[in-house]
């Protein structure tokens, strides 16, 4: 692994009691054992990471706990989607349990976004709450899934479905780490960096078209791109912690994205979240000026782009075959963004302006649907 260093970049979430800082820059595995011990004293850890991230990043994980006197074990699982299941869960509380920590001790998620959301998930059940530290490894868990304190697993029913809102004490993002991912994971977490463009950035939607190819190549835009994403989420979660309003606002694309994932039945080799999500936000444009509250343009230019990084942006675009209209709108049903049976999805008056619109006609999506399957 790359061992280039330097200064973090450090963002706020601002929750109170409940405050915590994003540590960005490259380097930061290695000193992540002294931050840790300078916010939890006296504290040991487990660290739940995949069989791929372990290979990588676990011994210099590890050296850094043990060089500020962090005493750590490893609960290493299979790596992708399916990690995100009850059976992982079970054993990733049985190996923590099993290690005899305590409540005052920290459960570390190294890894992806399945990784930081199942170790979340066991942190904030596990003795009713333990402390959690994210130490993201992808692009898509630094600039999303480690922010927030959502965690949760999968269930046959649909993806994150079960689970709490647990707060991490510090999250470590080591930008050398992303020097490791297969291109593909790269351009997926992209597709969580744009979003944040097309909520209600448009400046930074722009600053990306210009800017994406630094962004991929790892220099300093790399790390302002990442700290630029976790401010604006940071700043929605300030105001709507628990996702009771314009927190919702983060699941652009989202819904689309999610039901196109359980209709692949989560095979990370048809599809991965952030494909699901560069899918789902054209999709969410597009919908948008069917619904004659955007121009065609937009969703034109969002796609245009999204395809110039190399993210899949039609249903076309994933292997293998996919259920009809009715089979995906079912997917969308069950998604956790519906309340009381009325379909919410996150649409747009154009780029950077989004907004939460519900009680959204199944038929409308329906016929919408039909019509993307038959293009």
């Amino acid at each position: 692994m790359n061992q280039r260093t330097e200064e973090p970049v450090t963002v706020s979430v601002g929750l109170g009691e409940r405050a915590y800082e994003i540590l960005i820059g490259a380097g930061l595995l290695a000193r992540a054992g002294a931050e840790i011990a300078a916010r939890l004293p006296g504290a040991r850890a487990a660290i739940v990471t995949d069989e791929n991230v372990a290979t990588l990043h676990l011994e210099p994980l590890q050296e850094g706990l043990g060089a500020a006197g962090i005493e750590s074990t490893a609960i290493t699982l299979p790596p992708g989607e399916r990690s995100k299941s009850f059976d992982a869960l079970e054993e990733t509380v049985d190996g923590i349990l099993g290690a005899r920590l305590e409540r005052r001790d920290v459960v570390i998620a190294l890894g992806g976004g399945v990784m930081g959301d199942l170790a979340g998930f066991a942190a904030g059940i596990v003795r009713r709450g333990m402390n959690f530290v994210q130490v993201p490894t992808s692009l898509l868990a630094q600039v999303d899934s480690s922010v927030g304190g959502k965690t949760g697993i999968n269930t046959r029913h649909g993806k994150n479905l079960v689970g709490v809102f647990h707060q991490p004490r510090l999250v470590i993002a080591d930008t050398a780490t992303l020097d490791t991912l297969p291109g593909r994971e790269l351009r997926a977490g992209y597709a969580e960096v744009a979003k944040y463009g097309l909520i209600d950035r448009p400046d930074f939607f722009a600053w990306l078209e210009a800017n994406w190819r630094d962004v991929f190549s790892g220099s300093a835009a790399r790390t302002e791109a990442i700290a630029r994403s976790c401010r604006a989420k940071a700043e929605i979660v300030e105001r709507d912690e628990r996702e009771s309003g314009e927190r919702a606002l983060l699941n652009l694309g989202h819904t689309f994205g999610h039901a196109l994932e359980a209709a692949t039945g989560y095979d990370s080799a048809r599809l991965v979240h952030g494909e699901g999500v560069a899918i789902g936000m054209v999709l969410a444009h597009r919908f948008s000026a069917r619904m004659n509250l955007a121009s065609p343009d937009d969703a034109d230019r969002v796609e245009a782009h999204l395809r110039e990084v190399g993210l899949p942006t039609r249903l076309e675009h994933i292997s293998g075959a996919l259920p009809g209209a009715e089979a995906l709108l079912s997917y969308i049903a069950q998604d956790k963004k519906v309340s009381r049976g009325a379909l919410t999805f996150i649409l747009t008056h154009g780029v950077g302006r989004s907004f939460i619109a519900k009680d959204v006609p199944a038929s409308q999506v329906l016929a919408f649907l039909r019509e993307c399957q038959t293009k």
